[in-house]
């Protein structure tokens, strides 16, 4: 068997046998990592749940609180700067969110996912908003991380309709690092936006079939160098005088 893993034949196919096979341990790796990820976020998902309301920290507490955990707010909605968030799907609807800016009785503003509505026109033609609450409210809600987006992504939306909930591209800025998704009150015409199931054993699966196309490519490349070593032994028995 050595002398054919010699050859230049072996050697290239040895070379692609290792290079799938670090893909694969590479592809395995990635799966579990993400694996991890949701699995951290499912925690603090459901932890966060566990937790009474607490009051809005401050704005440079926000900073290090954890996505999820839930406040409480106590102020008035400013109808003039409120927006609506295209492709928010839900139970396989396609939709909007709406997002209005919020004043608390200390002056802090922060922007609220007051919730959904679903989509009855083009995606590129702004619906009516319904009108947030007139008068001073008291909201329950999860705090959220802003989205990664820039101002090109604007492009071709009409004014009033933003891609994500990213603060670069909000009309008006708060104080508030971050946003709140509703939970209390319910908001007359809008369904309020549920929180996410995050299941990390799809990804847990993919990983260990990662691992399992490697384990196939070695014992593949063992199985085929035994059986060319020996059919070659056979063709060299035949042909001793």
């Amino acid at each position: 068997m050595l002398a054919l893993l010699r050859t230049k034949r072996w050697i290239g196919f040895t070379i692609l046998v290792v290079t799938l096979i670090a893909a694969f341990g590479f592809l395995s790796h990635w799966q579990f990592s993400r694996a991890e990820m949701k699995r951290e976020e499912r925690i603090a998902l459901e932890s966060a749940a566990t937790l009474s309301p607490t009051a809005l920290p401050s704005d440079s507490n926000l900073l290090d609180a954890a996505e999820w955990n839930r406040f409480t707010a106590t102020g008035t909605f400013d109808s003039q700067s409120q927006v609506v968030v295209r492709k928010r799907p839900l139970n396989g609807t396609n939709g909007y969110w709406v997002m209005t800016l919020f004043t608390e009785r200390n002056g802090h503003t922060v922007w609220v996912n007051r919730g959904w509505f679903s989509a009855s026109g083009a995606a590129t033609t702004m619906p009516p908003i319904v009108a947030a609450p007139i008068g001073e409210q008291t909201l329950v809600g999860a705090w959220r991380f802003y989205e990664e987006v820039s101002k090109s992504d604007l492009a071709g939306l009409p004014t009033g309709m933003i891609p994500a909930p990213g603060k670069d591209v909000l009309p008006s800025a708060a104080s508030a690092p971050g946003y709140l998704q509703l939970t209390s009150p319910k908001q007359p015409e809008l369904i309020m936006v549920p929180t996410p199931e995050i299941d990390e054993v799809q990804n847990m699966s993919y990983a260990g079939q990662w691992l399992l196309f490697a384990l196939v490519g070695i014992v593949g490349w063992f199985v085929f160098l035994r059986r060319e070593a020996a059919d070659d032994k056979k063709r060299a028995l035949v042909h001793q005088p």
